[in-house]
């Protein structure tokens, strides 16, 4: 889709959040996907843009804490609905754990991502937000998964996602660890300097690539 019909898209998505309607919103996104059917570039170059700017009117005390929970929870009910619709596109047998960082209460990203790891056939758990380092190494020793994907939304919890990363690979040293989120906005990078095995993804388009490599290696 053409950039400026997509800058349309998101410019109507982000007015109907800002405004709190839900109908409107649902009906955009439904007509993107007739129109496009291309669901990582609705969440990458619409939904996810959005939701930026919505944190970062808030953070700027442009709009209440009430429209930004508004708005959050409109975009997840929708990403919830595409959930239920997924026709993998390739099969495997991998297993993967996404979970926000300890204290981080926005997982409208972490569902994001889920889908896309659905749509290339994985099996997902969503811990969700605010997921103890503790509770997730539990999980994750009782499952094996193949790949743990962290989410990180608000820069000032980066030494809690430096300490997660810490206990993770002390505990499963041999479990990739993918990392993204808003926070990164910001910088940050230098927190994976010391650990090997964790990747930064800045985009859904890099995770996709990283799963089509994944798909192309099962094939093998």
């Amino acid at each position: 889709m053409e950039s400026d019909k997509k800058y349309q898209y998101y410019d109507n998505y982000l007015s109907a959040l800002l405004e709190g309607k839900w109908s409107i919103c649902n009906d955009l996104i439904n007509k993107y996907l007739e129109e496009d059917n291309n669901v990582i570039e609705l969440y990458e170059d619409v939904v996810k843009k959005a939701m930026y700017e919505v944190g970062s009117l808030w953070e700027h005390n442009k709009i209440s804490v009430a429209s930004e929970h508004l708005a959050s929870s409109i975009t997840e009910s929708i990403i919830n609905k595409l959930l239920y619709d997924i026709e993998p596109i390739q099969k495997t047998e991998k297993n993967v754990i996404l979970a926000c960082v300890e204290n981080e209460q926005h997982q409208i990203g972490l569902k994001m991502l889920a889908d896309i790891f659905e749509r290339y056939g994985w099996n997902t758990m969503i811990l969700g937000a605010n997921t103890p380092g503790i509770e997730l190494i539990r999980i994750a020793n009782n499952i094996k998964p193949d790949l743990i994907a962290l989410s990180l939304t608000m820069f000032f919890n980066l030494p809690i996602l430096e300490k997660m990363l810490k206990e993770i690979k002390r505990e499963l040293s041999m479990i990739p660890i993918l990392v993204g989120g808003q926070a990164f906005t910001r910088g940050g990078f230098e927190v994976f300097i010391n650990f090997e095995n964790v990747k930064y993804f800045p985009n859904l388009y890099s995770i996709e690539e990283f799963l089509k490599l994944e798909g192309m290696h099962n094939e093998h």
